[in-house]
């Protein structure tokens, strides 16, 4: 798990100082759709409306494709069980048409708070998988985006994060 937030790490720290001549920053936030997913989740259980809110970088590699490293606070989990995250998607974008682009790469989560019920524990950590779409105006951009889990939330018990993101943002520089 340290391995791979290292890893992470040193693959934004190089894309920066090597392509520092196309950087964007800004900030973003939105709703969070998030439920959970697997054979001991109760299909009758109602999913969690959130919120997520965090920084983002837009890393240019070529000329249509970016690396895109985030970092968000994100409210996630289930009507009754709580669990928020600080997560790290770091993904690949293609952009066309000039205004439209399409995202991919996996998500480091790590829970930060939860109020999972008495006798249960959350995992401290989530790997999830993202894909999304995304449009930009200028500064100002707009993305729609699924995170489904490859971990279990909770110890012992199959089931696995799902959330259906949709942000607005602000690119600073």
């Amino acid at each position: 798990m340290k391995k791979l937030f290292l890893l992470a790490i040193a693959v934004i720290g190089f894309s920066i100082s090597s392509n520092a001549q196309d950087i964007k920053f800004g900030f973003k936030g939105g709703v969070n759709f998030a439920t959970l997913n697997g054979d001991d989740v109760n299909d009758n259980l109602d999913g969690r409306t959130g919120y997520h809110i965090g920084a983002v970088a837009q890393i240019g590699l070529a000329e249509k494709f970016a690396l895109q490293p985030e970092l968000l606070y994100s409210a996630q989990g289930i009507e009754d069980t709580d669990i928020d995250y600080l997560n790290l998607p770091v993904l690949v974008k293609f952009k066309f048409a000039k205004l439209f682009s399409i995202e991919a790469g996996p998500q480091f989560g790590f829970v930060v708070n939860d109020n999972v019920k008495a006798g249960a524990k959350p995992e401290s950590f989530d790997l999830s998988g993202a894909v999304g779409a995304g449009v930009e105006f200028g500064p100002f951009f707009g993305q729609l985006r699924y995170n489904f889990g490859f971990t279990d939330v909770i110890d012992n018990v199959e089931a696995k994060n799902s959330a259906f993101q949709v942000s607005v943002g602000y690119y600073i520089f």
